[in-house]
């Protein structure tokens, strides 16, 4: 036992040392293979003609390490850009010529497209949380030496720059111009087609044409931002965000417009007919989704909101092509009732806007406390109401005093009795 014990004391620092050994063998063969990789080299900036598109998806998978080479080697075109253009104008200062001129042309378009380029890569440099600052420094100071002239004439002339966005432009001009005229025919075709529907509302009609209109504008609108090159996903989003807010804080007038979907598929009453809604008569001369426009008979305008109307009794007084004109006419106790009623038929009878049909009624009505009320019902075009209104009440008055007939007014009789002491 105690041999075994001095042996395995004996050899536990040979353990030791040989374990050290190999842990040192894997550093090793670890620090060389780490020298042994290969360094990442730059891959967009072989040529200051890449797309922008092709650009954008050759840094797509790339790390912030990885970015940052590139950048650097944009960085690297620039420089050697400004320095072709450095030399041209030193040889255009001592002996100018129009070669040099167009020599330094081309590159100031050819810089153009590299700073362009330069600054997507920096743009995806920054997206993945590198620092830019450095080279956007040398930006500012390789382009903002004094010939502010020169680098707004490289953008215009560059095709990638002011040419292409005046192509933008004119595009998102020609856009809008399409779509407004598409717009146009749409909602015609859409009126017409409404307009053979038995039973449409003009309401209806034109609350559909101005929805077709107003939506394939703005279809074209999304489309002519597009063409500016504008990121309508946000938008979009951003639309639907502002939608949500605005309708929570518009919750009165979403209730106006839900009365005025209501009355458009009910059509309790249309443009250019006389109504009674809201405590209001008037003849509607406006309707939207929201509101409704009547025109007093004083010409007084007054917009009633929908949801007034669509919630309270809603009168339509000149719904139907005839109406029946009612009024009463009172004659005295001691007047002959066969010979007023007589009278009173004669009056109806020959006037010319009372329809025969149906015919008109004229009865005894009522005895009240000062006369005997007659009921006269006579049946007209709805807009002759009031002509045969008013023309009736002045006939019977004339006729009356003709005839001896009285008109009774209310009055008291007063009997007093004497009372003897």
């Amino acid at each position: 036992m105690v041999f075994q014990s001095e042996r395995f004391n004996h050899g536990t620092p040979m353990i030791k040392v040989f374990s050290l050994a190999l842990a040192a063998l894997l550093c090793i063969g670890s620090t060389s293979t780490a020298q042994d990789a290969p360094a990442y080299q730059a891959k967009t900036a072989t040529t200051a003609n890449v797309s922008l598109d092709i650009l954008g998806y050759q840094l797509s998978p790339l790390t912030v390490e990885q970015v940052q080479v590139e950048a650097e080697a944009w960085q690297d075109l620039l420089a050697n850009a400004n320095q072709q253009i450095s030399n041209n104008r030193v040889l255009s200062a001592t002996a100018p010529s129009a070669q040099l001129d167009a020599a330094r042309q081309a590159l100031r378009t050819r810089r153009s497209g590299i700073l362009e380029r330069f600054e997507v890569t920096l743009k995806a440099l920054k997206a993945r949380g590198g620092d830019a600052k450095s080279f956007e420094q040398y930006i500012d100071a390789s382009t903002a030496t004094g010939i502010s002239l020169d680098f707004v004439m490289e953008w215009i002339m560059s095709p990638e720059g002011g040419v292409q966005f005046l192509l933008n432009i004119l595009k998102f001009l020609l856009t809008l111009v399409v779509f407004k005229i598409i717009s146009g025919i749409v909602s015609g075709i859409v009126r017409k087609a409404v307009s053979r529907l038995k039973g449409a509302s003009d309401l209806l009609r034109d609350f559909l044409v101005n929805v077709v209109r107003r939506v394939t504008f703005f279809i074209g609108l999304i489309i002519a931002l597009s063409m500016l090159g504008v990121d309508i996903t946000p938008f979009v989003a951003a639309l639907g965000a502002a939608g949500f807010v605005i309708g929570f804080a518009l919750q009165g007038t979403l209730s106006n417009f839900a009365s005025g979907l209501m009355i458009l598929i009910y059509r309790p009453y249309d443009i250019g007919e006389v109504i009674t809604a809201a405590g209001t008569t008037g003849k509607v001369d406006d309707m939207t989704l929201v509101s409704t426009t009547l025109r007093l008979p004083d010409n007084q305008t007054v917009i009633v909101p929908n949801n007034s109307i669509w919630g309270d009794v809603i009168t339509n007084i000149s719904g139907q092509a005839t109406r029946r004109v009612d009024m009463v006419f009172g004659c005295g106790y001691s007047d002959d009732l066969q010979k007023t009623q007589a009278l009173l038929e004669d009056i109806i009878s020959k006037h010319p806007k009372v329809h025969a049909e149906p015919a008109p009624v004229i009865k005894v009505h009522e005895l009240a406390d000062s006369s005997v009320n007659f009921v006269v019902r006579p049946w007209t075009d709805t807009s002759d109401y009031w002509d045969v209104f008013w023309d009736v009440t002045r006939t019977v008055k004339d006729r009356f005093d003709a005839e001896g007939i009285s008109i009774p007014f209310p009055q008291q009789e007063v009997h007093m009795h004497q009372i003897k002491d």
